[in-house]
């Protein structure tokens, strides 16, 4: 099943396979995506569907140094590029949109601000990635430092945000995006609000678990009349506890988003399962409560081989599967897991940052 072409809403995919976002940190001064990243998703064309690393909807959504933002006109025509690119390839392609909320630190700041949040929170351990010398991504310096204590928004500020979300969907469909993907996992801002540990509010953004998914809820509108619901999908990821983001009932919280995005009608929810050596199994039990849940298409990510993948879609919980790390080495996967041909694998110091090397001159297999 993995191989055969997929209909996400009235979008023709040539498989279930899913490159997942994945930041690279290439982007060039201005936060702008470049040639040399067009070529890097226009070479792993041959996934069903490619999803962008996140890209930042503001400055303010910005955590890491050389992340490609998607709020300027040059970053707009930055985006251009890379989706003619895949396009000219076949491929079909979606913008996951980014706002890192407290994982920032005050130099990637505007004005050197604190970072915002739900709540003020330091996720202690949480760490960024900053660039003091301002020499971009090939020179492949910076170093981590733990992210700076964040601000609480106001409520004028979240509605500012989910305009900002709305700005960004257009400019997605300017870049020629086919759709966009919403970043709510992983610890990032929408996550801050989601889940109970993170969000200490006491207003309508707070407390209740209504309350923690209103943010959700508002920022999934605006997508939807911008682009429409079914070019839009959602990322989650209940049980990862990433960036400090820990929830006291995981199970209520996100089969109650998976209603919510039900009712919504979004294209699909895209679940970011814990991909660390040892992680956790997320139980099946959870997964096909989901899927009753919700009733679109169900993308999981983390650690799949081909042989849990097609288990998966047999069983019938997941209608897609995203491969993030080998797509990093492998730009033909799609070929080498139906073919059973051997995976390269990636050089991991070449993840973050730099230039080619590691990047863009993985080789496709040859019998």
């Amino acid at each position: 099943m993995l191989f055969k072409s997929y209909s996400l809403g009235n979008i023709s995919l040539k498989n279930r396979i899913v490159m997942p976002p994945m930041t690279r940190s290439r982007a060039a001064k201005g936060d702008v995506a470049t040639d040399l990243m067009a070529e890097y998703y226009s070479q792993r064309a041959s996934a069903g569907l490619i999803i962008s690393e996140g890209t930042q909807i503001s400055k303010q959504g910005q955590g890491y140094a050389w992340t490609p933002g998607i709020y300027t006109p040059e970053q707009v025509a930055g985006w251009k590029k890379v989706t003619n690119a895949v396009h000219q390839h076949g491929g079909v392609m979606f913008a996951q949109l980014w706002h890192v909320g407290r994982v920032s630190h005050t130099s990637l700041q505007p004005d050197g601000q604190a970072p915002v949040s739900s709540s003020p929170l330091v996720a202690e351990g949480v760490k960024v990635f900053i660039d003091p010398e301002n020499k971009g991504p090939e020179a492949g310096v910076g170093g981590m430092i733990q992210h700076s204590a964040p601000r609480p928004l106001t409520i004028p500020e979240i509605k500012s945000i989910i305009q900002d979300f709305a700005k960004a969907a257009q400019n997605a469909l300017d870049a020629g995006f086919d759709g966009v993907e919403l970043h709510a996992a992983n610890g990032y801002l929408i996550n801050q609000f989601i889940d109970s540990q993170a969000n200490t509010r006491t207003d309508e953004y707070g407390g209740s678990l209504e309350n923690r998914l209103r943010f959700l809820k508002e920022v999934v509108e605006v997508l939807c009349q911008v682009v429409g619901k079914e070019r839009v999908g959602v990322r989650l990821a209940p049980l990862t506890t990433l960036q400090g983001c820990v929830d006291d009932n995981p199970e209520e919280t996100y089969l109650a988003a998976a209603t919510l995005l039900q009712d919504l009608g979004v294209a699909y929810i895209h679940i970011a399962e814990a991909d660390w050596d040892n992680a956790p199994d997320m139980p099946i039990a959870f997964k096909t409560a989901l899927r009753r849940a919700f009733k679109g298409t169900m993308i999981y990510a983390g650690k799949y081989s081909k042989e849990r993948a097609e288990k998966a879609l047999a069983e019938g919980w997941a209608d897609m599967i995203a491969f993030g790390r080998p797509f990093i080495a492998n730009p033909d996967l799609p070929a080498r897991l139906q073919n059973d041909w051997p995976l390269n694998e990636g050089d991991r110091t070449k993840y973050f940052g730099g230039g080619a090397t590691g990047y863009t001159d993985y080789g496709v297999f040859s019998e």
